[in-house]
């Protein structure tokens, strides 16, 4: 079977099997579209924007904010070239410590000054925070959407999504980690789409340091789960490409019209906490450490609330 052969064959499979798991979850396609069509329109006003001219310093900003997530990436993978292994507690209190930078960041980098941002333009404190609140579940639905319909694996649960059997098990856990760093990336590109270095820099301060053990546990997972060691680094090192993508994203979506940006700043704390709390804490507290991985959890999250203090 030849390679465009075999990508229609998987195209027509997926939409099968995508079909069959839509009838079962109404509500979750239903989410999906709105949040889709919102990311979309606001997508496309920003473009409008960029076409003009505007916004070439917060896109530049959130590429080097990107690209530093991704460099602190890939420095979290390299060491599994020649470390043996890590003891599991250890494993899951870095996991805790980087899910509670991202509770932090959500709550002072993002739904902080989303507040503040929405309360200039609409006014009182409830309106603002209805914007906000708006923004986080565009966010969610937009996660759980994309977890629901993308073929990708946990290392617990097993492959999950419509047509994850004719994808092979390397592309699933690459699926997974985009999934994952996606909604980091587009929290850097937000929080520099307002030329703010108050939001950008702590923000993406937080994800880098945070990103170093995700890379280290993403290469342990791959190697664990039976790939060889160049592999399971490189799918590391490459997990973190995503978040340049994810930061345009960001940059793009909340860089246009003024209510954008504190739209923006919801919706990338919702697909952030989404992450953490479907995802990272779930995975910190399976294996029978959930006080060390809390203990972490708490060390990250006061980390955070310093660098938001001291750089912010």
């Amino acid at each position: 079977m030849t390679a465009t052969a075999s990508r229609t064959s998987f195209a027509a499979a997926w939409f099968g099997a995508a079909r069959r798991h839509a009838r079962k979850r109404p509500l979750t396609v239903a989410g999906l579209a709105v949040s889709a069509l919102a990311v979309l329109f606001l997508l496309g006003q920003s473009l409008v924007q960029v076409a003009g001219g505007a916004y070439q310093q917060p896109t530049l900003y959130a590429l080097w904010g990107g690209f530093a997530a991704a460099g602190a990436t890939a420095a979290g993978a390299l060491p599994v070239l020649v470390m043996r292994g890590m003891p599991q507690k250890l494993e899951d209190t870095m996991l805790g410590f980087a899910a509670g930078m991202m509770l932090a960041a959500s709550a002072f980098s993002l739904i902080l000054p989303g507040l503040e941002a929405a309360k200039g333009l609409v006014g009182g404190d409830l309106a603002a925070a209805g914007v906000v609140v708006l923004g986080m579940a565009l966010g969610v639905l937009l996660m759980l959407g994309l977890e629901q319909f993308t073929p990708h694996e946990h290392e617990v649960l097993g492959p999950v999504g419509p047509g994850y059997e004719r994808v092979s098990r390397v592309w699933l856990f690459v699926f997974a980690i985009v999934l994952h760093n996606l909604p980091e990336g587009m929290a850097i590109g937000v929080g520099f789409s307002n030329s703010d270095m108050a939001v950008g820099i702590p923000l993406t301060t937080a994800i880098a340091i945070q990103d170093f053990p995700e890379g280290l546990a993403v290469a342990l997972a791959m190697r664990s789960a039976g790939f060889s060691t160049r592999t399971a680094v490189a799918a590391g090192v490459g997990s973190g490409l995503v978040e340049p993508v994810g930061a345009l994203l960001g940059v793009g979506l909340a860089g246009g019209l003024a209510i954008a940006y504190p739209i923006g700043l919801g919706l990338a704390a919702g697909a952030m906490l989404f992450v953490v709390s479907h995802e990272v804490i779930p995975e910190t507290h399976r294996n029978g450490h959930q006080t060390p991985a809390t203990i972490g959890l708490m060390g990250g999250f006061a980390l955070m609330m310093v660098l938001d203090t001291v750089l912010g």
